[in-house]
């Protein structure tokens, strides 16, 4: 059984990775519309990842005897002046999902939950991963600047980037 504050913690965190693939899921549509379709691909696979994040803590919740509750989704902005000001974008709103994640595994200590502890290690080396694949194409973005055909070959490299399950949700792993 899970205590009602974690119960309550991971609730708040399911409703706010949910947020997270509407976020991305706005980008993604921004960068179709003015043609940067690799760019949206691979917003359009972040959005399927914080959705799956989502059903990591809905899972592990239903396994605990939790109760999962679903609150509504606040408005996600529409529009980036640029795939690097997109980026600045993920990259801080990433750290602000790291931070969320730590505060989440410094309540489970707390509590003496070391199960929830235990799951929430998956998410603290994801947490490391989202943060520096979104400063690699900070890098990137801003080491061609306006350059057209810098910003076309970012564009189809992000294109290439291909959907895969995370370990937590993949019964084979």
């Amino acid at each position: 059984m899970i205590s009602k504050k974690i119960n309550e913690a991971l609730n708040a965190q399911i409703n706010y990775e949910f947020w997270s693939g509407y976020l991305y899921l706005s980008m993604a549509n921004h960068f179709e519309a003015i043609g940067r379709k690799g760019i949206a691909n691979w917003f359009r696979i972040q959005f399927k990842e914080e959705f799956d994040h989502a059903q990591i803590f809905i899972n592990y919740l239903n396994a605990r005897d939790g109760r999962v509750i679903l609150a509504p989704i606040a408005e996600v902005p529409v529009e980036w002046q640029s795939p690097l000001d997109a980026f600045a974008n993920t990259l801080a709103h990433e750290r602000k999902v790291t931070a969320l994640i730590n505060n989440l595994y410094a309540l489970a200590e707390e509590e003496k939950d070391f199960a929830t502890r235990e799951m929430l290690n998956w998410f603290v080396a994801e947490q490391v991963q989202e943060e520096e694949t979104a400063q690699d194409i900070i890098d990137n973005l801003e080491l061609v600047g306006e350059d057209g055909t810098g910003i076309y070959q970012i564009d189809s490299e992000l294109g290439k980037r291909t959907y895969t399950a995370p370990a937590p949700l993949n019964k084979n792993a």
